[in-house]
């Protein structure tokens, strides 16, 4: 070894040796351990629920129980649902969407879809033995106004203390913002349906 990089090692060494200490410093004065939070994914990038079940196989691992309401989308196979239900009772999983609103163009029932969607919800809050509850989409169906986001902002609040929640779908309501302990905006820089390329089995559904 030369001079010159040992020299660099050194440095190497000392810089990392001082981040460490940061982040060990920065670590110590978090004083709460456990808490359940409620986690928001929006923005018009692609991966929000994606990510949220990455979220739900990362509590199954942990041998925790995860509940799924999906709002809007309709009951069609996608590859999540095909894997997460090899779990079993693991899971309670509830698609309870009829589609796009476009493609139902019918305000009404979109309306009643939402509003037993947010019942069977509010009845997962309340099952002891949920690690984690995905609301896929419910910010999408508060965007339109199909439910009070006062009701539903109040009700996630209220939760349990250890129960981790996770809501996605685009434009999150500054409320729901407000309200959450986690927000992720997804941003979109490049995406491949621009390009002519349509959703496909395994990356989109």
């Amino acid at each position: 070894m030369t001079g010159d990089s040992k020299s660099d090692e050194e440095r190497h060494r000392s810089k990392m040796a001082n981040r460490k200490a940061a982040q060990d410093s920065e670590v110590a004065s978090k004083t709460i351990k456990q808490k359940g939070l409620l986690m928001v994914h929006t923005g018009t990038g692609k991966g929000k629920s994606t990510a949220a079940f990455g979220l739900a196989l990362r509590m199954l691992g942990r041998g925790r129980r995860v509940g799924v309401v999906q709002y809007i989308k309709g009951a069609w196979s996608t590859g999540e649902r095909t894997a997460l239900d090899r779990f079993g009772d693991m899971v309670s999983w509830h698609t309870m969407g009829e589609g796009f609103t476009w493609e139902t163009q019918d305000r009404d029932r979109d309306v009643a879809a939402a509003r037993k969607a947010w019942q069977k919800s509010v009845e997962l809050l309340a099952d002891p033995t949920l690690g984690l509850l995905v609301l896929d989409e419910l910010n999408v169906a508060l965007r339109y106004d199909y439910l009070s986001v006062e009701e539903v902002v109040a009700t996630l609040k209220a939760r349990r203390a250890d129960l981790h929640v996770v809501v996605t779908g685009r434009n999150a309501k500054p409320a729901l913002i407000e309200a959450a302990d986690l927000v992720t905006e997804m941003t979109l820089v490049k995406h491949h349906f621009a390009a002519g390329v349509r959703a496909q089995e395994g990356v989109e559904f």
